[in-house]
């Protein structure tokens, strides 16, 4: 008896640990026609924020910049952001508290952010063989004006506080050549923060005469010819180095290294060379600090001056 009760004790045990499947797990599953599942987005890549100064107006800007841009986005593997302000001094902001990796600036921006900051050249552009620029001194093509003497009591057009071809090197010219100062010497001046609005100005005869990026002339003549007919240039400065490309001093190495190759190379692809076309440029080369240094003294000389930001 007590044999028999142990053999079904043994039986019940071994018939509990057969695997007993259900209708769900029997269900036919064919290997060959099974999908990958969705890949779900990286949240933890955060984007290239790239600031523009508004050396053209934000819209000009946004659409000529857009192609560049793409390009980085595409060589980087990561998404790049745009970022605009109104002014030069804004955009110097954003560099120094690391809002954004990388900005294009005015030559001025560059001398007072490494000053202040620490800003970091990391390219710059080349046009028509050259990495320099030069500030057109513009009237209304009917203006009788030929020097900058004949300005006297008029309305003129600055680009932005803190623009070079816009403001320091009219306040410079002014100054060695009539010594006077903008306060004292026009009628009336006031600021249109980007160089195709001053260019614009001129124009429709809303401003006698503004000073401009020579560059920024040449590529709003190629895309609005009319412009030509309607401004008159009474006056080109030397040539200074260029506006140039730059970093925070808080930057990455690896990226400071992967941005500069980047650019540097551009030229060397089709899509990269189709994004310099799109804002006149040849390629991205590398320069040295002294190209600025013509720009500091000019600065200084502004500096001196007690009135000449009036």
């Amino acid at each position: 008896m007590r044999l028999k009760l142990l053999l079904i004790c043994s039986i019940w045990l071994l018939s509990a640990c057969v695997y007993q499947p259900s209708a769900e797990t029997r269900a036919y599953v064919d290997l060959d026609e099974l999908e990958p599942l969705p890949t779900s987005q990286d949240s933890d890549v955060l984007p290239l924020k790239v600031a523009i100064a508004a050396v053209i107006s934000p819209a000009g800007s946004a659409e000529s910049y857009a192609p560049l841009l793409d390009y980085l986005s595409e060589k980087l593997g990561r998404p790049v952001e745009s970022v605009q302000r109104n002014s030069y001094s804004e955009i110097n902001e954003l560099v120094r508290t690391g809002e954004v990796d990388l900005a294009f600036v005015c030559t001025s921006s560059y001398i007072l952010g490494r000053r202040e900051f620490g800003m970091q050249l990391l390219v710059a552009p080349q046009v028509n063989g050259e990495a320099v620029y030069r500030s057109n001194l513009i009237v209304p093509s009917d203006s009788t004006a030929t020097h900058i003497s004949d300005l006297r009591g008029t309305v003129f057009a600055f680009t932005d506080p803190i623009s070079f071809s816009g403001r320091w090197y009219p306040t410079y010219y002014l100054l060695q050549e009539l010594d006077e100062t903008p306060g004292n010497f026009f009628d009336r001046t006031f600021f249109t923060y980007s160089h195709d609005e001053a260019i614009y100005a001129v124009a429709n005869h809303i401003a006698d005469s503004a000073a401009v990026d020579s560059l920024v002339l040449d590529f709003l003549i190629t895309r609005d010819p009319r412009i030509e007919s309607q401004i008159r240039v009474i006056h080109t400065s030397e040539p200074f180095g260029i506006p140039p490309v730059v970093i925070g001093p808080e930057i990455r190495p690896q990226l400071r290294a992967q941005l500069e190759d980047i650019l540097l190379n551009m030229h060397t692809e089709p899509a990269g060379l189709a994004a310099l076309q799109a804002l006149d440029i040849d390629r991205f080369v590398l320069v040295s600090e002294d190209i600025y240094s013509r720009i500091e003294e000019i600065e200084t000389t502004i500096n001196s001056c007690e009135t000449c930001a009036e």
